[in-house]
């Protein structure tokens, strides 16, 4: 009997949570946010205000003033936000990418409903202590934006990335001194660095959607590990040369090369590995298999051949400037012909130098 009346309270506490916005101090307890940061005055995103500091209990969790609750004030403020009069703005903590209503609940369940989709507040920060791998991004990726000034997000998903982004950042602060003559700010720098450097970068990789190969991964983690190696560590990379001729051997050749070009006339992050593969295979099936072979969209040619081996076939594979020539190959071979029944052995060549008429 005591376990069923635990059960019904428990859900019946739920289900109350679930028809409430979100407590702020119960949120501060759970990420162990006492530590404060004023963050002055911007305009937030209505849909990321998700709860109240102390009127949680008064709105539904799509912020509606409940029905027991009076609702002249409300009215009031909906009448004014539709003549245009001007209201004192909202104060707001901040937790993570959350916000909860220190002072304007009728504001926000207002904006919520005509749609708005920013609202400028006042807002105090309260940063998570908690020593998850998430509050610990969260407390590097805020530490970033205070240093930069920029109000552009870059999301890593590695602990102690953005100690390279910080890098480069000096690094082009040092140049753009150079070319001006004289001081230029780190803030400057940043947004520099952003413009002409990190977006065009992001761009590529999106535009050959590489993301799509490494699953929870962001854009910015290629960003990051594409140039920590190639202008930072300068190390031999199993991905080959093609990437030099693509990003430059330096943060400012890529800089430069970029400058003159529009987004859509950037480079594709790809590059064509033509291969020879020569295969042994069972001479009744030699028909069969070779026209397998060429229904293939990948080979371009296909040849039966008198000696050591049976056929040979040439195949021009696409692959994006991180993974290796070796990779893509070998995934060609294994997961395409190696599935020919009747193909016994198979040896691949890559040319080195070549001359076609």
């Amino acid at each position: 009997m005591n376990k069923l009346l635990n059960k019904f309270r428990f859900s019946l506490k739920h289900r109350r949570n679930l028809e409430e916005i979100k407590s702020f101090k119960e949120s501060q307890k759970n990420e162990e946010a006492f530590d404060t940061v004023d963050r002055g005055t911007r305009a937030v995103p209505v849909k990321q205000i998700v709860g109240s500091v102390g009127r949680y209990h008064d709105f539904d969790n799509k912020f509606r003033l409940k029905q027991h609750v009076p609702s002249d004030r409300l009215q009031n403020i909906k009448k004014a936000m539709q003549e245009g009069k001007p209201l004192p703005r909202v104060k707001l903590f901040k937790l993570k990418d959350e916000y909860y209503v220190l002072d304007g609940n009728h504001r926000v369940s207002a904006a919520k409903e005509f749609g708005y989709q920013n609202i400028d507040a006042n807002i105090v920060e309260f940063i998570p202590s908690k020593d998850t791998l998430e509050n610990i991004l969260y407390r590097e990726k805020s530490e970033f934006s205070d240093k930069t000034g920029m109000p552009y997000s870059i999301e890593l998903t590695e602990v102690r990335q953005y100690a390279h982004l910080i890098k480069q950042i000096l690094n082009h602060q040092d140049f753009l001194k150079q070319i001006a003559g004289g001081s230029f700010s780190f803030e400057s720098a940043a947004v520099d660095w952003y413009k002409t450097i990190y977006c065009p970068l992001i761009a590529i990789i999106e535009n050959a959607h590489l993301i799509e190969s490494f699953p929870n991964r962001t854009a910015a983690d290629l960003y990051t590990y594409v140039t920590f190696h190639q202008w930072e560590r300068r190390a031999v990379r199993k991905y080959g040369s093609g990437i030099d001729q693509l990003i430059s051997e330096n943060m400012e050749g890529f800089r430069k090369k970029m400058s003159n070009k529009k987004e859509l006339e950037y480079p594709e992050m790809q590059r064509e590995i033509i291969v020879f593969i020569l295969m042994n295979i069972s001479a009744k099936r030699e028909n069969r298999i070779i026209e397998k072979l060429y229904a293939l969209e990948e080979v371009r040619e296909v040849h039966s051949v008198h000696g050591n081996v049976d056929v040979l076939a040439k195949i021009v594979l696409t692959r994006d400037l991180i993974s290796s020539d070796a990779e893509t190959i070998w995934n060609f071979v294994n997961d395409k012909v190696g599935q020919i029944t009747g193909i016994e052995s198979t040896q691949t060549l890559i040319p080195g130098f070549s001359k076609i008429k």
